[in-house]
């Protein structure tokens, strides 16, 4: 059996839940952190990653909660308003998936914001380790220019900090990365988690820190995703937040306050959380 893990986007709110939901699971007993495959989106990117480091769990979870171990982040500044503005008129005038994207690009490449290299830094200092894991690691993100999605392995020949970095640039807030003469923005314009790119596993394990409904339209939206996936015989999981998880990650999940509550919400959750999987439940004729 292929077994992946698949983590989606949700800001520093949502890296600090996944991780404390994986530790609060193997806890109790049900350790999905040895998939044989991990795709990450933004906020999942940065877990992905982390979880390829070699560190154990319980350390990925002292570096959420634990003030002397936390990464330094900015402060995120975004003019809420005219962002709002800005996409409820693309997404007015787009004809399809694509051309969202692409406009969001756009958005997103004349929009001001810190220099390259300081948020380089701090996705660095998120990461334990800046070398590939061994196992498969899928990261997406989407070409500002084309709105293409770009996935990022082990065998790409891109720097990890980069393809992370890439992953987890959120349009209009941090600035887009440039690779291999492209600059890239957050993968999570394409979807909050693309589980499509967990096909041919097994058994599917979706973590999505901002529920199952996609903020953007898309060529594969989750719930299609996961069909999809059901349908060729994978059984698939969901696990999204609670009630308390939901709270602590709060309205702004870039803000890196949210970090030490929704780490706590989130091994609670994990705890007390039984895997749910589930196939098709087409019959063969």
């Amino acid at each position: 059996m292929t077994e992946a893990l698949v983590l989606g986007g949700g800001g520093v709110g949502g890296i600090a839940w996944m991780t404390g939901l994986l530790a609060g699971l193997a806890q109790a007993g049900q350790d999905v952190t040895g998939a044989d495959l991990v795709v990450g989106t933004s906020a999942g990117s940065v877990v992905a990653a982390q979880l390829g480091s070699g560190l154990p769990l319980d350390q990925l979870y002292a570096r959420q909660v634990d003030p002397a171990l936390q990464s330094e982040e900015i402060m995120a500044e975004m003019d809420v308003d005219r962002f709002a503005a800005e996409l409820g008129e693309v997404l007015g005038q787009a004809a399809d998936a694509g051309e969202v994207r692409r406009a969001i690009g756009r958005m997103a490449l004349r929009t001001e914001t810190v220099p390259e290299p300081k948020r380089r830094a701090v996705i660095a200092s998120r990461l334990p380790s800046h070398a590939w894991p061994a196992r498969p690691l899928r990261i997406v993100a989407v070409d500002a220019a084309t709105g293409a999605p770009r996935v990022f392995d082990n065998t790409c020949g891109v720097d990890l900090v980069e393809a992370v970095a890439a992953s987890c640039a959120v349009p209009c807030v941090w600035p887009p990365v440039s690779i291999d003469g492209s600059r890239y923005v957050d993968g999570g314009i394409r979807s909050m988690a693309n589980a499509d790119y967990a096909a041919g596993a097994s058994r599917v394990l979706v973590v999505v820190p901002m529920g199952t409904v996609e903020m953007l339209p898309g060529d594969k939206p989750l719930e299609e995703a996961l069909e999809e996936l059901r349908a060729s015989g994978a059984e698939v999981a969901v696990i999204e937040p609670d009630e308390g998880s939901r709270t602590a990650i709060g309205a702004n999940p870039l803000d890196p306050a949210t970090r030490v509550p929704a780490a706590e919400a989130g091994r609670r959750q994990g705890r007390r959380t039984t895997v749910e999987w589930k196939a098709s439940h087409r019959t063969s004729e």
